[in-house]
């Protein structure tokens, strides 16, 4: 259930903690208090819209913050499917941030969530009915949904399987499509494919030798400047100069010499001094030996250029590397030999595509079937919902039409069907109800839902427009039956309904320093009493209406049973 409900910085409320209490909690106020305020912001933290213009004071952030106590092992289970886990008192927080550049931070308890998963979460938990949500009732593809939620993992699984059916059945229609053509077009696309083909298979690419190919022209191109410069590091190192490293290190080595045979001990010195000279004479030869093998050869240079012009001929058409240009062969192969067998691998793409219709049409009756059965069970329990809102002869059921076509969500299509009066033959939901039947036809919708899914707590805003008189009555009584088995809270303009509270808020504007503020507060039962005489008489309350608020008070207190 939902424990507490804390609002910061929005619109009209600078800081409220509100705690909620088992049963049915009713909140009432008058018009423009805030009490779209306080709904909207569980809106918000079950994912809603979170803009920055909500701020009541740009300069600090918005805060709303939901707390949750969970002990229903099923709810924690389906939590748990999320990697979500209440802490060690089975308590929850789901809470929303907003600062005035308009970023918002979603936490449950201390981490940090997707604003994805928040509503996932939030869904788990808490049910809202806001504001003319009932006029989702006209829209006939929104009742499959309904029912579709009602049906639970069994309708889910099911539709998972058509779904994944659905999916092969458009690939095969594709490919179908992808390969269907005259024969005139089929030997355009043979002779093409043979092209490419032989293309390839004449040039005989082989992995790795683009990049032999590159080193080769690479040397050819620079071997001016490569014979040029070796010739000069040559120059430098050898005898033929004068000044060279070679003919200095000669002299050296003599100079050496005389220097061992004056003082022995520079013997070692003298020995480093030849060996220098001797690893400079083998790299005098493997230089001489480099430059005398790196002849120009214009034949082989335009064998090389040629041969790479050709490669990257291949990789500009069939792909970036030899391996790509390769993996391309071998798919122009396998197409051009399923054209070579076109009527053979047609009739197998229809042949399959025949099998994974079947499939698909068994999945779909399946789906359907499933939905009809629910569909009974369902609207069993809204007719009986119904009958408790003072519907006395109400006819409701559900009406299936098979699409001309395949869908993701199965091959029927179904909408509410109701009849209100005996002798009246049924018809759709969207056509016949009015303002206050769609409030009531929600209320047991709602009510029905609740019980098949175990959502902890409802919330309804506003569930009593259009009605009145006995049916509000009705109304009152049937949110107070929910709330024995759910946490109800409920925002209301009736008295009947407000009477029927096991607590009661009472949502206020006030104004202070020129500054507008709305805030709430739970009522004891002689505010009560006063809140219930305000709504049947208005702003006066007189001692007659205190006296018929109590009366009601009393009434509802013992029709309740808990």
């Amino acid at each position: 259930m939902l424990l507490n409900l804390h609002i910061k910085n929005i619109v009209l409320i600078d800081d409220i903690d509100i705690s909620f209490d088992d049963n049915l909690n009713i909140m009432t106020g008058e018009t423009g208090a805030g009490k779209s305020i306080i709904i909207g912001s569980v809106g918000i933290c079950m994912g809603g819209k979170f803009s920055k213009e909500l701020l009541r004071d740009e300069e600090k952030d918005g805060l709303v913050e939901l707390t949750f106590s969970i002990d229903n092992p099923h709810i924690k289970g389906l939590l748990e499917d999320l990697e979500i886990y209440p802490d060690e008192n089975d308590e929850l927080i789901i809470s929303r941030k907003i600062n005035n550049s308009g970023r918002t931070i979603n936490r449950i308890n201390d981490n940090t969530v997707t604003a994805s998963k928040l509503k996932e979460a939030a869904a788990i938990l808490i049910d809202l009915h806001a504001q003319h949500e009932q006029q989702t009732l006209l829209k006939p593809n929104k009742h499959m949904e309904i029912l579709d939620r009602f049906g639970g993992t069994e309708i889910a699984d099911a539709k998972k399987s058509v779904e994944a059916a659905y999916q092969k059945y458009k690939e095969a229609l594709k490919e179908i499509e992808e390969n269907s053509m005259d024969e005139a077009e089929k030997n355009k696309q043979m002779d093409f494919l043979k092209y490419q083909i032989d293309e390839i298979s004449a040039a005989k690419p082989v992995v790795g030798e683009d990049d032999e190919l590159e080193l080769m022209y690479r040397k050819s191109v620079n071997l001016k400047e490569i014979l040029g410069t070796a010739d000069e590091i040559y120059k430098i190192t050898g005898y033929e100069e004068g000044a060279s490293f070679a003919n200095s290190i000669g002299r050296a080595i003599l100079q050496m010499k005389r220097l061992v045979e004056l003082d022995g001990d520079l013997a070692p010195a003298s020995e480093i001094l030849t060996d220098i000279d001797s690893m400079l004479n083998d790299f005098n030869r493997e230089l001489s030996d480099y430059m005398q093998n790196m002849e120009y050869n214009a034949e082989n240079f335009a064998e090389v250029e040629e041969r790479l012009n050709l490669i990257n001929s291949l990789k500009a058409k069939y792909g970036k590397t030899i391996p790509d240009i390769l993996s391309s062969l071998e798919a122009f192969k396998e197409k051009h030999e399923k054209l070579l067998a076109y009527e053979q691998y047609m009739e197998k793409l229809y042949s399959e595509l025949e099998k994974i219709k079947k499939d698909l049409e068994e999945k779909c009756r399946t789906l359907t079937d499933i939905r009809k059965n629910t569909a009974k069970r369902l609207c069993g329990m809204i007719k009986e919902a119904l009958q408790e809102l003072n519907f006395s002869s109400v006819e409701f059921n559900m009406s299936f039409h098979p699409l001309d076509k395949f869908t993701a969500n199965g091959a029927d299509e179904a909408h509410f069907m109701i009849s209100t009066n005996i002798g009246e033959a049924a018809r759709p939901l969207y056509e016949v109800a009015s303002g206050g039947e769609l409030s009531r036809v929600m209320l047991a919708i709602k009510s029905c839902i609740a019980y098949e899914d175990d959502t902890p707590t409802l919330v309804f805003d506003e569930i009593d427009v259009g009605i009145s008189g006995k049916t509000a009555q009705s109304v009152a009584k049937k949110l107070s039956i929910i709330g024995k088995k759910h946490q109800v809270i409920c925002i209301t303009h009736l008295p009947q309904i407000a009477s029927m509270a096991d607590s009661h808020y009472i949502i206020e504007k006030s104004v202070e320093k020129n500054k507008t503020t709305t805030n709430i507060r739970k009522l004891d039962r002689q505010e009560e009493i006063y809140e219930i005489a305000r709504l049947l008489g208005g702003d006066e309350v007189t001692k007659t209406a205190l006296a018929n608020a109590e009366e009601m008070k009393d009434l509802a207190d013992k029709t309740k049973i808990y």
